[in-house]
């Protein structure tokens, strides 16, 4: 199997499981303990989950603390949920956690278009009674980086709240600049799934989405699992410490992907976009059968939150593009484990089938 579905999620690192190991030790060993018990053995999980917090941390901007979730999902959630704004303005782009809660929330929530690059303009205009402001960092189906740092400057002159969902450039491009709350998870980034990160700016206060035993600084009730915060936290150092030689890998692989491709149209700007993601698309493609038919290569018809729908995707239809256009695009994703060979073999493979359709 060729994986090639690296925004859907990300292999597990094999330095993110070793430090996972301890904390799921069985009664021989006191890595089972409850980090929230006051006695030695919690203490010490106690002890590796701050550990952890700090991995994490490094991620984002100085002067923010970070609260763990089970997820983005989740993080975004709190965010929306717990600041209380109510006057949404968000990207058309935005992934299905940002939109559906935000609908939710909100009694009326604005769109912000994207242009066939796929990327929000930066002097778009802005709601003027408007207090919350959601904007992803890359966009999950196709890679586009936003204009962050420009909207939350918009947005907070205005005296809005920015959320950004980074979850797809977390631990690859530098934290967004201006955001008062950033949620990311782990599991995009080499670590384990079940656990993610919301990101909050010193002195901004939020009431709790779960409540109980008060954890998390009351924010998010519940026991944490020293594991996955250990693995999270790994995960997030080596992203730290492997940035750059990540970030060539990836561009090596881009510039290899546009020969191998090059029957392709590609959805989105080729240069203001994550270059570990291709959403690409042939007049006609049946993805439905190349999906089957290439059944030995993971790769994507959309996101993988929204692949069993059936509807065209909300993303490329942002694009301008039509129904037709949309159900004929596929998403390849890469990153650090996926090899030269791997791709070329991939592409061989997908370009033969697309071809025996006649498209």
């Amino acid at each position: 199997m060729i994986y090639l579905d690296y925004q859907a999620t990300t292999p597990l690192a094999p330095e993110a499981r070793a430090a996972m190991l301890p904390w799921l030790a069985g009664p021989d060993a006191p890595g089972f303990a409850n980090p929230h018990s006051p006695h030695r053995p919690g203490r010490a999980a106690a002890a590796a989950i701050e550990v952890a917090r700090a991995q994490v941390a490094a991620l984002f901007p100085p002067g923010g603390r970070v609260i763990f979730t089970s997820g983005a999902t989740e993080a975004l959630n709190l965010a929306i949920a717990g600041c209380g704004r109510r006057r949404l303005a968000v990207s058309a782009i935005e992934h299905a956690a940002v939109l559906d809660t935000a609908r939710h929330y909100g009694p009326g929530v604005t769109l912000l278009p994207v242009g066939g690059d796929g990327r929000v303009d930066p002097g778009v205009p802005l709601p003027g009674d408007v207090d919350l402001v959601a904007i992803m960092q890359v966009n999950n189906e196709i890679g586009t980086i936003q204009p962050v740092a420009e909207l939350a400057a918009r947005a907070r002159a205005q005296g809005a709240l920015v959320l950004c969902d980074a979850v797809q450039g977390a631990g690859k491009l530098a934290a967004p600049e201006g955001a008062d709350m950033i949620a990311v998870s782990a599991h995009k980034l080499y670590g384990p799934k079940g656990i993610g990160a919301l990101w909050l700016r010193e002195g901004l206060s939020l009431a709790p989405l779960v409540h109980g035993g008060g954890q998390e600084g009351g924010l998010r009730s519940g026991t944490l699992s020293p594991a996955l915060c250990a693995g999270f936290g790994a995960a997030a150092a080596l992203c730290t410490s492997l940035w750059k030689s990540d970030a060539e890998h990836v561009e090596r692989l881009w510039t290899l992907a546009q020969d191998l491709f090059s029957g392709w149209t590609l959805n989105g700007s080729a240069d203001g976009r994550w270059h570990g993601n291709l959403n690409l698309r042939r007049d006609g493609l049946d993805v439905g059968r190349l999906l089957s038919e290439c059944r030995n290569i993971a790769f994507s018809a959309g996101s993988a939150c929204a692949s069993g729908s059936g509807r065209p995707s909300h993303v490329l239809r942002a694009l301008g593009l039509s129904d037709r256009e949309a159900k004929s695009s596929i998403r390849i994703g890469f990153g650090r484990y996926t090899g030269e060979e791997e791709l070329l073999e991939a592409a061989a493979v997908l370009n033969a089938a697309a071809q025996a359709q006649g498209v």
